[in-house]
């Protein structure tokens, strides 16, 4: 993926904060920017991640008031739908008929097209914006307006699935090609939706499409796999009757993803395990134990499934990573 990134303090202090407006206005959303910082303004910003249709951008700023106009709308309007997540810090907003406080690992959803005003006075503010286009969102105008400058929780449920996935896109995106960015702002949006779907109420689900409904459904059980590692009883009956859904629609999930769910459950024990293993802190922790802790509590079946997935015994493999880690 292409990102793009501008460190004001490359700049010198006397230009930085015009620099910062130019920026805004580039974004063809002009507003009126005003910071007790402008003599010295500290800020970055990473942008340009396209993620197929939608675009991820990274902020980080001191002192910053923004205010967007009835006059600045009619001078400019994309129309277009930002969704931000604050990762540190907060901020005062006012938007449509909603004010907010917005502190971290929380969602507002804004637009272009109301007015909007927001104010970081207590200290630095990082975040991250999503900007898409309404044609994205499968829900009346009227309905998302119920949510628009309205606090989401980003720290429980669904919420917390796209934050902790918009994080991980923000801080591995050398990880990512070109080629991945359409299937990622797939996900993106999905979790999006199901988040409003969520906020606005159970019936606003039915709006979403089912590819859209099953690939949620995917992410969610994934989680809930993810956080149930070190259950030894975890098992494709478990985990269809935790979900309420059939054994035949939980295999059918993942064969569509070109796995079977006993092995996409084994494949991320060993990721666990191999993590644990390269891990100087747990050096001393005996291998059966770091096995049991993921779910095999059998030696000798876990050293054959470790040597099967990486090629090494799991003794052989600790040994190299931890000599590379000195």
């Amino acid at each position: 993926m292409i990102v793009t990134g501008l460190q004001i303090d490359d700049i010198p202090p006397a230009e930085r904060f015009a620099a910062w407006r130019a920026l805004c206005e580039l974004a063809a959303i002009p507003m009126e920017l005003r910071s007790d910082h402008e003599h010295d303004f500290r800020a970055t910003v990473r942008g340009g991640m396209g993620l197929g249709e939608v675009m991820l951008t990274y902020t980080s700023v001191p002192s910053l008031r923004n205010e967007r106009t009835a006059a600045h709308i009619r001078r400019s309007d994309p129309e277009l739908y930002h969704l931000r997540l604050t990762l540190r810090g907060e901020s005062d907003v006012c938007h449509g008929d909603g004010e907010a406080t917005v502190g971290a690992r929380q969602f507002m959803l804004t637009s272009t097209s109301v007015p909007y005003q927001a104010v970081c006075e207590r200290g630095r503010v990082d975040g991250m914006t999503v900007t898409l286009r309404p044609s994205l969102l499968p829900f009346p105008v009227t309905e998302l307006q119920r949510l628009i400058g309205r606090r989401l929780s980003g720290r429980s449920g669904i919420g917390a699935m796209l934050a902790d996935f918009l994080t991980r896109l923000a801080t591995e995106s050398d990880r990512y090609g070109p080629a991945d960015a359409p299937r990622l702002g797939t996900v993106a949006v999905d979790l999006l939706n199901a988040l409003l779907a969520h906020e606005l109420d159970a019936g606003a689900e039915d709006r979403l499409t089912p590819e859209s409904r099953r690939r949620t459904l995917r992410l969610r059980i994934q989680e809930f796999v993810r956080q149930n590692l070190h259950h030894p009883g975890l098992s494709p009956a478990s985990i269809a009757a935790a979900h309420h859904i059939s054994l035949r629609y939980l295999y059918r999930l993942f064969e569509e993803q070109g796995h079977t769910v006993s092995a996409w459950i084994r494949a991320q024990r060993l990721e666990c395990c191999r993590r644990d293993l390269a891990d100087p802190a747990l050096g001393d922790t005996p291998i059966h134990v770091i096995a049991a802790r993921w779910g095999f509590s059998h030696a000798a079946d876990f050293s054959r499934a470790f040597r099967g997935a990486y090629g090494v015994p799991p003794r052989d493999f600790r040994r190299l990573a931890l000599a590379t880690n000195r």
